[in-house]
């Protein structure tokens, strides 16, 4: 298995330098198979929404189908997914960011009753509550 890091995986999906695009879509595309997935790890996919989002002016709605892209790819093998996909739910549905989303998801997994924050818009999530 390799792994990936998010520099790979946004080279992939924008496309938008063609020498790294067409040395990702090589590596993604010839050597993650079912067999032997590429690994993206939690923080990867916390760093590519990231970069989309603010670096390249993704709507929520197209970094949601990377995302969805990514966990239901056989080629891939994501880390801890589930909750990974319970960030993304969060995250298309409501007002916070993902990342925030997944800290909580996390934290809650990791036997977490509920996440502090200062963040208003991920406090509305049952996972967190506001820090005063």
């Amino acid at each position: 298995m390799i792994g990936l890091d998010t520099n790979v995986l946004v080279r992939y999906l924008v496309q938008d330098d063609a020498a790294q695009a067409r040395a990702a879509s090589h590596l993604i595309e010839t050597r993650c198979t079912n067999e032997d997935p590429g690994f993206v790890s939690l923080l990867v996919l916390a760093e590519l929404v990231w970069v989309l989002d603010r670096g390249y002016g993704y709507t929520r709605s197209q970094v949601a189908g990377a995302l969805n892209g990514i966990l239901t790819a056989a080629e891939l093998k994501v880390e801890q997914p589930d909750l990974a996909r319970n960030a993304l739910i969060d995250y298309g549905n409501g007002p916070a960011d993902f990342a925030g989303y997944l800290i909580g998801h996390v934290n809650a997994a990791c036997g977490c009753g509920t996440t502090a924050t200062f963040d208003k818009r991920t406090m509305k999530s049952s996972l967190h509550s506001l820090l005063r």
